[in-house]
């Protein structure tokens, strides 16, 4: 397996970070909560066979300030679609956790060419009267990890202050990715997706955790019924919301066998 690299790209004037590694047909990953302030043992399970790519998303650790740049839901779209052209990701494969499954599946949506096969891990986008979503900007200080996985300490490792940052400075940077999230779901989670899941016309996989705390799994059949591709519905065993996390390797096997 080759050695992590790092780059960065310019996204609407803000400096980008993108990270790569592995080798074979490119893959890409929209992270969920907290964005990927780390490579973490997921992506490396799938870099075994594929060139894992890592485009920070605006707000997001990498991603500077670039959520203020972005007023509206058009906005963050064609952001996405950019970064994904600037990484080299058009036409590839992508994956979409929460927060970043709302934004990977617009994207297959309004630019279908973008993207060839979508793995969308318990994505927002939609909002249920009957079948809530959790807030997650609503929980008390401290505690979130306790909602986004099984084993919350796996999301505390992941968001730890990197030795080369002062503390003060990765907590402001970790309240923005908060509120970069916020800026685009607040605040119900709801980005009216329903109308645009009909136009999502790649296969596409949806995961969920089968202990997802902030996603009624009831959701993944109503992505399911709206998306006119052929759709595929899996439960990861043990798994929360950021699934990925909590079973790196049950996920990273579902989403290598799905997309070939």
């Amino acid at each position: 397996m080759s050695e992590l690299k790092e780059r960065s790209v310019t996204l609407n004037g803000v400096e980008t970070r993108i990270w790569e590694k592995g080798d074979g047909a490119p893959i890409g990953y929209f992270p969920g909560y907290g964005g990927a302030p780390r490579w973490h043992a997921f992506l490396d399970e799938l870099a075994r066979s594929r060139k894992v790519i890592v485009p920070s998303l605006p707000g997001f650790p990498g991603g500077g300030h670039g959520h203020l740049e972005l007023d509206s839901q058009l906005d963050w779209v064609m952001a996405c679609n950019d970064l994904l052209d600037l990484a080299g990701l058009n036409g590839a494969d992508l994956i979409g956790v929460g927060f970043g499954g709302a934004l990977a599946a617009d994207v297959a949506a309004v630019f279908p060419e973008t993207v060839r096969k979508l793995v969308l891990v318990s994505p927002y986008g939609l909002f249920l009267d009957d079948d809530p979503i959790t807030n997650i900007w609503a929980q008390r200080p401290g505690t979130v990890q306790n909602i986004l996985c099984t084993h919350p300490e796996r999301f505390l490792e992941m968001t730890a202050t990197p030795n080369d940052y002062d503390p003060t400075e990765w907590n402001i940077e970790m309240i923005r990715a908060a509120e970069a999230g916020a800026r685009f779901l607040w605040p119900n989670g709801n980005t009216r997706l329903s109308k645009r899941l009909p136009r999502i016309k790649q296969p596409t996989l949806l995961l969920w955790g089968a202990e997802d705390k902030v996603i009624p799994q009831g959701y993944a059949k109503v992505f399911a019924d709206g998306i006119s591709g052929e759709t595929k519905i899996e439960t990861i065993a043990g798994a929360g919301h950021l699934a990925e996390l909590d079973e790196p390797e049950a996920v990273a096997k579902a989403i290598l066998a799905f997309t070939g």
